[in-house]
């Protein structure tokens, strides 16, 4: 019935050392791209927020004035 023994600063040290390599994975990702890869991604991401706004469907604003009058 008894576990392996381990030692908490050991553990504690390499979950902090794995964290830190995924956050660094991350950023790998974010900020290691070229201007290119950048201005492509801004690019799609401008051309899908148009289609977007052009498929809503814009509803005349309600006076203000006439809520309540019922």
């Amino acid at each position: 019935m008894t576990g392996d023994v381990v030692n908490l600063r050991q553990f504690r040290k390499r979950r902090e050392r794995t964290e830190k390599e995924k956050q660094a994975e991350q950023n790998r990702i974010s900020f290691g791209r070229t201007k290119a890869e950048k201005s492509l991604t801004k690019a799609l991401n401008d051309k899908a927020d148009s289609r977007l706004d052009q498929g809503r469907i814009e509803r005349p604003a309600a006076d203000e004035g006439d809520a309540g009058k019922d």
